[in-house]
């Protein structure tokens, strides 16, 4: 599935193999910054117990996951591995922020590439279902909401058995609503 995961863009030129290589480099490297910028406000965090909330405040992490994405996107699919890595970061930023319709685009955009890469029954298909499901319900898209747990329950009791604490909670959740 390498081929798959690390898809490139169809492009009347496609892009030369130095130019596919940048790119991975390019990714790897922003990757590995958002992650020590996350982990350093983590830090800062819990070492002044809450008085520094983020390091680096969350609409600039947003603005470098986007930036990140416009750049990666003139050669890379959206199902590659490093888009995707990108888009749910910056689904974790929306979120934090309290987007939540920012929030359900990026999710909209990675659970269709989630379901390929990952096998049937993946709890991180289930988990990015289940997200997406809540975020509909905030939004007042009942139905959507709906469809979406449901597909997260379905993972769910294969993964983890029909009578798990987690799978009663989200029923318990689509009846509330």
């Amino acid at each position: 599935q390498d081929k798959e995961k690390l898809e490139i863009r169809k492009l009347n030129d496609p892009p030369s193999a130095e130019t596919v290589g940048d790119m991975i480099k390019y990714a790897r490297n922003v990757i590995e910054e958002f992650r020590r910028a996350k982990h350093y406000k983590y830090i800062l965090y819990h070492l002044f117990t809450g008085f520094l909330d983020f390091f680096i405040p969350p609409g600039e992490l947003l603005e470098i996951c986007e930036l990140s994405l416009d750049k990666m996107g003139a050669v890379f699919e959206d199902s590659n591995v490093y888009m995707l890595h990108m888009m749910y970061q910056a689904m974790g930023v929306c979120l934090y922020m309290q987007d939540w319709e920012g929030a359900l685009r990026y999710g909209q955009k990675i659970i269709r590439p989630y379901s390929k890469h990952y096998p049937s029954y993946s709890l991180n298909v289930a988990s990015m279902w289940l997200k997406l499901g809540r975020l509909y319900m905030a939004l007042e898209n009942r139905t959507a909401g709906v469809k979406a747990l449901k597909r997260a329950i379905a993972i769910m009791e294969v993964a983890h058995g029909k009578d798990h604490p987690y799978i009663s909670e989200i029923k318990k959740e689509l009846e509330d609503h």
